[in-house]
């Protein structure tokens, strides 16, 4: 018998917020399974989800610019709910990302892209364990959004066949995220002042935490230049941030740590298709494994905006290869 488990984090934002962790979700999901005969767990991940909104603040205090949705879904959705489930007999888990697991030739499983370009979520997955890949069931990985929408009116699920899409952090209730980091990290260097200089030192102005900015942010610097800039560089040590012209956010490829290839590692560079951030089209780069884990990534055009803290994904074709977190542009 297959059985299937659902996550309960904590509810961090009003209803009215466009996330996706909040209370109404778990009694949505349990008149969903109520209404199918679907045995329900509701499961207990505060202390679990507390460590990544940590992580969430102490990457913004140290110059980078984090994303939890990734670590959510390494650490929760594929981590522990799999061991959950694996308590209670079950065989996969199922979710609603839209992604798709794939039986290559060898009869092995394989991430792919999900067949929405709008929607397709591999980019945050490229984490799942190699092992736990198998295990995963993505039904409507091949259907577009109002398709799956239609089904769902279709199978009397009213309630949630028009609930609005998951677009903001579930734990940043407000929309800014400096006050998450503030509220976690009340001392840290989000709080203190800084400069804000040129790339040629020159002073612009101040500002009161390295926590209001990333890399390629163009608006909201507080600082009048006469002409647009945008952020080049955040340095923790000294709480100065850097900023220069669009052409200075150009590089021809960047570093990468904690790869988890999903494809055995590659002994030799390696052609494909490098992803920067969730809303980046890939673009044709070439990619060495080094012996840390890591990973240098070449691109064949220049990129904008490689940012530190954000994941770096490789892909095949609509197959994702592995992925790591981008340590520094080159």
């Amino acid at each position: 018998m297959r059985t299937g488990v659902h996550s309960d984090a904590t509810d961090h934002r009003p209803d009215n917020k466009k996330g996706c962790c909040s209370a109404i979700d778990a009694g949505d999901g349990r008149r969903v399974a109520d209404k199918f005969d679907i045995p329900f767990y509701a499961l207990d991940f505060e202390r679990e989800f507390g460590k990544i909104i940590d992580y969430f603040a102490d990457e913004y205090l140290k110059g980078r610019t984090p994303n939890p949705c990734v670590v959510c879904n390494n650490w929760l959705k594929f981590g522990q709910l799999w061991e959950f489930g694996r308590q209670l007999g079950a065989d996969f888990i199922a979710t609603g990302h839209y992604a798709q697991v794939v039986r290559g030739p060898d009869g092995a499983a394989q991430l792919h892209a999900g067949l929405d370009p709008d929607k397709d979520q591999s980019y945050v997955l490229h984490g799942i364990k190699r092992d736990v890949l198998p295990h995963l069931l993505f039904p409507i990985g091949g259907m577009t959004k109002p398709e799956v929408r239609e089904i769902a009116r279709e199978a009397g699920l009213l309630g949630v066949a028009d609930k609005p899409d998951s677009v903001e952090i579930c734990f940043v209730p407000s929309g800014n995220h400096v006050d998450v980091v503030r509220e976690r990290r009340p001392a840290g260097a989000g709080a203190r002042a800084g400069l804000i200089r040129e790339k040629d030192g020159s002073v612009l102005g101040e500002h009161d935490g390295i926590d209001r900015f990333t890399v390629g942010q163009r608006k909201g610097l507080g600082v009048a230049a006469g002409k647009k800039r945008f952020v080049l560089e955040i340095v923790p040590e000294t709480n100065t941030v850097v900023v220069g012209d669009p052409a200075d956010l150009l590089a021809g490829g960047l570093v990468a740590s904690r790869i988890n290839w999903l494809v055995d590692p590659p002994t030799e560079p390696l052609a494909c298709a490098a992803k920067i951030r969730y809303r980046h089209s890939p673009c044709a780069a070439t990619i060495r494994a080094t012996p840390d884990g890591g990973a240098e990534v070449r691109f064949s055009e220049p990129q904008t905006a490689v940012t530190p803290g954000q994941a770096v994904v490789f892909y095949d074709g609509a197959r994702v290869l592995g992925g790591g977190w981008i340590e520094t542009a080159t």
